[in-house]
């Protein structure tokens, strides 16, 4: 084919095109097979009983339907025809879609045979990717075509409701009916169809072999080369970071793999004729058991390549070399990615500590950055395909990883870095592109010995292009377009790669070599957060959300794993980029899904934090009130009995030393853990893992990690204080005020302490909480203290004192009890006197209501004399505590004041004058 076709043929746009359609395509096709899998989304009308046998016959008969002679089969499809063309239409058309990309995707296939192009990974790398992009995807198109169960149903029913409808069958059924009965075994088809392709498709997979062997190397092997390393050799740190094949340092292991294995699939002729072919098969089936065909739908790599093989004469050394490779798979495989996920922890530790210290640095050694996100995607997808799909094992914890969270936590701190520093890297790749990149391939272009015109135009313009750069672009925050140079450095491979081309690519490499570096630069300026998504995009968890949760859930269990465990909610903003134009309908169930993981993440990371903190709180609660007056009687008991106590030789039975205060602060042994050692360092983890991002988005939702532990705290902070209360309904026994107020102390205190380490309000939340509980009822409906204490304070202690078992000791300046025969009892004093009003004034107490204040009045005469000399106690029951009113407190006060010197002695309050007040 001449040169001119193959400038017209537009090798390089159609394979860009058909990839993207192709993905769309695959899409929707997922969308079916998971729709019509699911009882739930199910269409309607292939479960009703009506339906059931009209079903039946078109799936027997299809394609070959006489729908005029098929009344009495087709009668409930003849009534609801109209219903159905609307409901069926866009199954059918994705069907359409799948047989028009086919035909696409064939003719471009043959072209490119026919024009006999040069595919190499490391030189042509977009048009060779693009190639084999396209194979995959075509056969995973058909792979899931023929896994939907109903498509003959769907496709038939819909043709004849057009049919009865217009008349005439649609204008695509009768090559679309023959394209589902050819798939129907699928593989095979294929390989029909690939047959005149093998040269092609084999000559791209070999030139992956150098890479592929070299990618593939242990965790002993990447820590000999000492991969990833930036201090290894420190004289060399700030030198650029260059590769003949750059984008090939970055391309993923996953993508590979699919690549070798269906590529020799489809054309397993070369498997024995060519010993290279066998080799990179061989080695390829050794790394993995599953290899994804879209998000969760797999191959199950030796199953499938056996079942294949065995069909075929000739191919039984292959097919033992099928069952070698998948015994080594089995008991290898597994502890293989387990080491060089561990590598990969500490080589990626290391690597972000040296960035965050030298952000400078992220310029000449970006790819070093790119290289890590690449390699921790391949270890964790490879983990998570084979911890979903591996059931039955020996080795059990090869496919489950506790430490998964770091590895995670890493990959986003490193993104995260080339995020914050992105004008680093743009203003050294610019200065690269402008002073050593666009003179390097004017040197190499006036070095050629052909040049034709069309590809002097295009290598030219490069050359402009670049050069006009300069770092004013950056500092004037200018937004740089480099993907015209690409696809023309695309269209200029394709020009390069035909037979027939005056130019090769193959025979100038330094021509290769310089735009794929190029490229790389470019990329640099104007495509990081995509360069970001290539590399890094973890989206399958979305498909894979059990494995996702087992992780989390093995995360909360490893103490040493929960600073890491803000990775799992950041990663819920990944799902976003499976989405497809092609697909609109399922951006909603995407969007509900990452927004419901990353809320039951973070609820659960909050609750695990806020519980934490509460019984840290509770233990210094207790210690607080081992400081209490109460304890210090024993202490001035033994102190004035000491001479009594030494005389006695022994210590009478049931008289435990206690401890005094601060006596858990005395350690013989350092190694000695205690709960409070334990609770400490889980708050120290969780409180790293809550305060780690100020804030992300997931879906366009700006999510705030703080606010949802200040929500969990502030709501067991609340029920916190009620169980300090101790009210037992069934006993009506409650704590004395004094004592609720010291634990009440002790918590906020605590809490106030975290302010700097858990990144949230906290001085909001305690003021939240207290004012909550000066109401009847907190923000969830519950008791608060107020209610207790009132309806304590009427029920027992006024009541009591109504009957006569409780009076006024004008002396003590509080009520007392007198004990009697039968009735239950408690000291009134310690909830009358002077101390316990006063905190019933302190956090968290409302005001009493009327109640309070007019059932001692309208139980029983007060004479004025018992006002003039208990006033506080007065002013307790009728002075409401709350400080947001302190001028009607003031005045309240001056005018009891005035009513105890001025009112005659005999006077009576009654509970009309107590409500005048």
């Amino acid at each position: 084919m001449s040169l001119t076709s193959a400038y017209q043929h537009k090798l390089a746009e159609k394979l860009t095109i058909l990839n993207d359609r192709g993905q769309g395509v695959l899409i929707r096709m997922y969308n079916i097979k998971k729709t019509c899998s699911d009882p739930k989304s199910k269409p309607s009308f292939l479960l009703e009983k009506s339906m059931e046998s009209s079903l039946k016959y078109i799936n027997k008969k299809f394609p070959n339907i006489d729908v005029r002679n098929s009344t009495q089969h087709l009668g409930p499809i003849h009534r609801e025809k109209t219903e159905l063309i609307r409901f069926l239409t866009n199954y059918y058309q994705s069907f359409v879609d799948v047989m028009e990309f086919r035909d696409h995707v064939y003719e471009l296939l043959n072209t490119i045979d026919a024009c006999l192009c040069h595919l190499d990974i490391n030189l042509n790398f977009d048009f060779t990717r693009s190639y084999l992009d396209l194979i995959v995807t075509y056969t995973s198109v058909i792979l899931l075509l023929s896994r939907i169960e109903d498509r003959r149903i769907l496709i038939g029913t819909y043709n004849c409701a057009h049919e009865m409808l217009h008349g005439h069958s649609d204008s695509s059924f009768a090559r679309l009916g023959q394209m589902v009965l050819e798939y129907d075994q699928p593989l095979k088809k294929l390989t029909e169809e690939f047959y005149p392709h093998t040269k092609t498709v084999s000559g791209a997979l070999l030139s992956l072999h150098f890479l592929f062997v070299r990618r593939n190397q242990g965790a002993e092997q990447w820590r000999g080369a000492q991969l990833l390393s930036l201090i290894s050799t420190p004289p060399a740190m700030i030198n650029p970071a260059n590769s003949d094949t750059m984008a090939c340092e970055y391309l993923s292991v996953e993508v590979m793999e699919r690549w070798i294995i269906i590529g020799f699939l489809l054309c397993h002729g070369c498997l024995n004729s060519n010993s290279q072919c066998q080799k990179l098969w061989k080695l390829c089936l050794q790394g993995s058991l599953y290899i994804t065909l879209i998000r969760e739908d797999v191959l199950q790599v030796h199953k499938v390549t056996e079942d294949l093989l065995s069909s075929f004469k000739g191919y039984g050394k292959r097919v033992a070399d099928v069952k070698e490779s998948k015994e080594y798979a089995v008991a290898n495989s597994g502890q293989f990615h387990c080491q060089r996920r561990q590598f990969l922890r500490m080589a990626a530790k290391e690597l972000e500590t040296v960035l965050t210290d030298e952000p400078g640095l992220l310029g000449p050694k970006a790819l070093f950055a790119f290289m890590a996100l690449s390699f921790i995607r391949d270890e964790v997808t490879w983990l998570v395909r084979h911890s979903e799909n591996v059931t039955k094992t020996k080795t059990p914890e090869d496919y489950a990883d506790s430490s998964i969270a770091e590895l995670l936590f890493l990959l986003e701190g490193i993104r995260s870095l080339v995020r914050k520093h992105i004008k680093v890297i743009q203003q050294y790749h610019l200065q690269y592109l402008a002073r050593f990149d666009a003179l390097v391939l004017s040197d190499i272009i006036q070095n050629l010995s052909v040049c034709p015109e069309e590809e002097s135009v295009i290598m030219s313009s490069f050359v402009s292009t670049l050069s006009s750069l300069n770092l004013r672009q950056v500092d004037d925050g200018k937004t740089f377009e480099f993907s015209g140079l690409r696809l023309d450095w695309f269209r200029l491979q394709a020009y390069t790669s035909v037979a027939k081309a005056p130019l090769h690519l193959h025979e100038n490499p330094d021509l290769a070599k310089i735009m794929n570096l190029i490229v790389f630069h470019s990329r640099m300026l104007d495509s990081v957060e995509k360069m970001l998504v290539e590399t890094s995009d973890l989206s399958i968890f979305c498909f894979h959300l059990r494995t996702f949760e087992k992780m989390f859930a093995m995360t909360l269990e490893e103490p040493s794993m929960l600073r890491y465990a803000i990775a799992f909610p950041l990663i819920c903003a990944h799902f976003v980029h499976c989405t497809h134009e092609m697909c609109p309908e399922e951006y909603p169930h995407l969007k509900n899904h990452g927004l419901h993981h990353c809320n039951s993440f973070l609820e659960e990371l909050a609750k695990q934090t806020s519980n934490c903190v509460l019984e840290i709180c509770a233990e210094q609660r207790n210690l607080s009130e081992q400081l209490l007056p109460k304890h210090c009687a024993t202490t001035i008991s033994k102190a004035k009995n000491k001479k009594a106590m030494k005389q006695r030789q022994t210590p009478k039975k049931g008289e435990p030393e206690r401890d005094k205060p601060g006596a858990e602060s005395h350690r013989k042994n350092r190694s000695v853990v205690t709960n409070m050692d334990k609770l400490h360092l889980s708050l120290t983890e969780l409180a790293l893992t809550m305060n780690h991002v100020h804030s992300f988005t997931v879906f366009e939702h700006i999510i705030f990690p703080s606010e949802y532990l200040s929500s969990h705290l502030e709501a067991r902070l609340n029920r916190a204080i009620v169980w300090l209360a101790g009210y037992n309904a069934s006993t009506q026994e409650i704590a004395r005020p004094s004592e609720l107020l010291a634990g009440v102390k002790a918590y906020i205190s605590f809490i106030q302490s975290l302010a700097q380490f858990l990144g949230t309000d906290v001085s909001r939340v305690i003021r939240n909480a207290l004012l909550q509980q000066t109401q009847p009822l907190d923000s969830c409906g519950e008791q608060t203290i107020t209610t207790l204490y009132t309806n304590w304070y009427l029920e027992s202690l006024l009541r009591q004192a109504s009957g006569g078992t409780i009076i006024l000791s004008p002396a003590m300046q509080a009520f007392i009890s007198l004990p009697r025969e039968g009735e239950q009892n408690f000291s009134a004093e310690e909830f009358s006197d002077i101390s316990d009003h006063g905190s019933c004034t302190g956090p968290g107490f409302g005001s009493p209501p009327k109640g309070v204040s007019w059932t001692p009045f309208s139980n029983f005469p007060f004479p004025w004399g018992g006002v003039n000399k208990s006033l506080s106690v007065v002013c307790f029951l009728v002075l409401p505590p709350s400080s947001a009113h302190p001028d009607s407190i003031s005045k309240l006060t001056i005018f009891l004041t005035r009513w105890r010197f001025q009112v005659p002695p005999s006077y009576e309050l009654c509970p009309q004058t107590v409500g005048s007040i």
